[in-house]
């Protein structure tokens, strides 16, 4: 590798790490801008730290890892610090700035490519990229179609059904039909899935809103956790698998995207995979890589990896997870920008794959910035 002291500051690459956001997923995106923050290749990359409140302020953060760490006591959270970021303004230049409360104004240089590391709404949804988008700035990850599809998992379902890959029956229910007749609904959930059944908001990610329902009288009180997220959830039916998980990583045009070995989510005290045994209960469940399946179950869960990811048209990275049952594997979500702390399931597959980290972190700009 080229010694740093022979970079000048105009010969790095400019990244601007964008983390925080307006979901609830606010504080998994400042513990993955941690990961990221600490281990990108600063021989390579002049990192501008930007924060985005969860009122949508966007402002120049501390570039230190230390402050973002996932602490289960003392979640990190992006606040108001009085400095505003200011994006270029056309796409005939990439310059970023910044004011502070003072009144003062400062040129921040110009921007090679944006890494999003954005969960949830606001962010992984397609409206980021749209904004990116407009102003020609590169930048990792899926487009604008492929993250709001991705993100809404009743169009996730559709795209991958059409595509010919197996996923868990249901049905979608908005929050008008439930206000309407949720006796409907729930004779229609008996008749048609039966318990366990899931309730999930359609558009948040890590769990969040989501319940495992065992019997008919606890669906109301899941319908309203999940219509507490969104305005639309899907109901659908309990699987009994394993929970494989396979990483894909995009490629420059004209290559077909790469799959990791595969990873397993074995639960252990946990009801199933929420929140709390995600990111605060580390005895909940166990994160096993590289998974214990067969060459043939491999081979077969990596070609159904890259086709959901080119179902929804993704590019740059997702994440696929899926159950392995009796009759196969059954994609269960395409997360187009995982977890991405250093012991997230994501770089823990590429991990277990032969690219570390700091690599996996420079692979994902460099695709950006050749297909941008």
């Amino acid at each position: 590798m080229t010694d740093s002291a022979q970079h000048s500051p105009e010969e790095l690459t400019t990244v601007v790490v964008l983390f925080g956001g307006r979901s609830s997923e606010h504080q998994i995106s400042c513990a993955t801008a941690a990961g990221v923050l600490a281990a990108i290749d600063r021989e390579r990359f002049r990192v501008i730290p930007v924060g985005i409140t969860r009122e949508g302020v966007w402002v120049l953060e501390e570039d230190d890892p230390e402050k973002f760490r996932l602490n289960p006591d003392n979640l990190p959270e992006v606040v108001d610090n009085g400095t505003r970021i200011h994006l270029p303004d056309s796409a005939q230049h990439r310059r970023i700035s910044i004011s502070r409360a003072d009144g003062s104004f400062d040129q921040l240089g110009n921007i090679d490519v944006v890494f999003p590391i954005l969960h949830g709404p606001y962010g992984e949804d397609g409206t980021i990229q749209g904004q990116l988008s407009l102003v020609d700035l590169p930048f990792v990850g899926s487009g604008v179609l492929a993250s709001a599809a991705g993100m809404d998992k009743h169009y996730t379902k559709i795209l991958l059904e059409a595509a010919g890959l197996r996923v868990a029956p249901g049905f979608t229910v908005h929050a008008h039909e439930w206000a309407q007749d949720a006796a409907a609904v729930t004779e229609r959930v008996a008749a048609e899935i039966g318990y366990p059944a899931f309730v999930k908001p359609a558009r948040a990610g890590s769990s969040v809103g989501v319940s495992k329902v065992k019997q008919p009288e606890a669906l109301a009180e899941a319908m309203a956790v999940g219509l507490a997220e969104d305005d639309h959830v899907l109901i659908e039916q309990g699987i009994n698998g394993r929970e494989i998980e396979i990483a894909v990583l995009g490629s420059r045009r004209g290559e077909r995207a790469r799959a990791s070995v595969a990873g397993e989510i074995i639960i252990d005290t946990a009801e199933f995979y929420d929140f709390a045994a995600k990111y605060l209960d580390d005895t909940a469940v166990r994160l096993s890589c590289p998974a214990e399946v067969t060459d043939a179950q491999l081979a077969e869960a990596q070609e159904l990896a890259i086709r959901a990811f080119e179902a929804l048209g993704a590019e740059g990275l997702a994440r696929v997870d899926f159950f392995l049952d009796d009759q196969g594997f059954l994609v269960n979500e395409v997360n187009t920008m995982p977890g991405f702390t250093p012991i997230s399931m994501f770089p823990r597959c590429w991990q277990e794959s032969g690219l570390p980290y700091d690599q996996l972190i420079t692979e994902l700009i460099d695709v950006a910035i050749s297909r941008g």
